[in-house]
């Protein structure tokens, strides 16, 4: 554990996206704070995933990092006078501790930048990242979910505890969800969408839930996603489509007020997962004890085939999730519905 002459007065923490990912940073910022209720806390994130963050009653700053703009800055004299000048701001913000949960080049190396005398990151960080710590977290497995490594931080923080999201959600983004949804009672709310396309449980598949979650279990059908996913979501007929018509504090409002969320592993997932919300997540190709929903494997419908999980975002022929059946999907709703009476 690191010993601290002085607390921290002025801590950074790194984790530029994704949602999910942005998510599972949660409780460490919950634990940070805990520990030290009088440090100024700041978070380094992407503009993409900073509606999360924005107005959270645990955070003193969100700071802007444009990480595809910086993606150009070898070919781009600006985007690189850009970073600099956000070098130049990270190390006048003089920062005591740095906790770096990215654990790539351009968060290793801004972690260094800042200068802080306590500088922490993970011992196999990829891109040469580790080069910017000064203390390192051991990872013994990576066969286990991206929290409890986060936790392995605050252990050697001093500040561990148990696992807590406290989101950014205000009253009225509670009220703008409610007003969409007030001629619905209750809802399953589906998001098809996600950033991998080989993470996508086929469309059609989703709009043959529509007609038995409300034959079956009495729920009216929602789509949820971001505005480039809402072409997607108007292929599921007989649903509302609300893709795109919510910012991500509106979209956990809305997520808070379902009966039921069936997702692809998605940020929207995660959300649900930390909400406690009865969740059917759909894998593939990515690993759910790496990044699953913490602590609700049984909410997690898979194929058990030889090549999943692989890690890709390209496949010829998607079995993992072209042939995971509807029926199995439907099982599983009833599982956590009944687990709810």
């Amino acid at each position: 554990m690191i010993e601290f002459p002085t607390n921290p007065t002025r801590i950074l923490l790194i984790k530029p996206s994704a949602i999910g990912d942005v998510v599972h940073a949660l409780p460490i910022l919950n634990l940070l704070r805990k520990r030290w209720p009088g440090a100024h806390i700041s978070w380094l994130v992407t503009p993409g995933c900073a509606g999360l963050l924005e107005g959270h009653p645990q955070l003193d700053e969100v700071i802007l990092f444009e990480r595809h703009r910086y993606a150009r800055l070898w070919r781009d004299p600006e985007s690189l006078m850009e970073l600099l000048g956000l070098t130049r701001e990270l190390r006048h913000r003089k920062f005591d501790l740095v906790v770096d949960l990215q654990g790539l080049f351009r968060s290793g190396w801004l972690t260094y930048q800042t200068r802080a005398p306590i500088r922490i990151g993970f011992s196999n960080a990829r891109e040469f990242a580790w080069l910017g710590y000064n203390h390192k977290v051991p990872v013994e497995t990576m066969e286990q979910h991206a929290i409890e490594r986060y936790l392995a931080v605050t252990d050697l923080l001093g500040c561990g505890g148990d696992v807590e999201f406290v989101f950014a959600t205000s009253d009225e983004d509670r009220a703008f969800a409610m007003n969409l949804t007030r001629d619905i009672e209750r809802y399953a709310l589906l998001f098809p969408g996600t950033n991998w396309p080989t993470k996508r449980w086929p469309v059609a598949h989703f709009a043959a839930l529509v007609e038995p979650l409300a034959k079956q279990f009495g729920l009216r059908t929602i789509v949820g996603g971001s505005p480039g996913e809402a072409q997607l979501a108007s292929q599921i007929r007989g649903a509302v489509n609300l893709a795109g018509r919510t910012n991500l504090r509106q979209l956990t409002a809305l997520i808070e007020r379902a009966d039921l969320v069936i997702s692809n592993d998605s940020g929207p997932m995660h959300i649900a997962a930390a909400l406690g919300k009865p969740l059917v997540a759909l894998f593939g190709p990515t690993n759910p004890i790496r990044t699953g929903p913490y602590k609700r494997e049984d909410s997690v419908v898979r194929l058990d085939i030889p090549c999943s999980p692989c890690y890709t975002r390209r496949c010829v022929h998607q079995s993992c999730l072209r042939w995971l059946s509807i029926e199995a999907v439907l099982q599983t709703v009833g599982k956590m519905l009944n687990a709810q009476d």
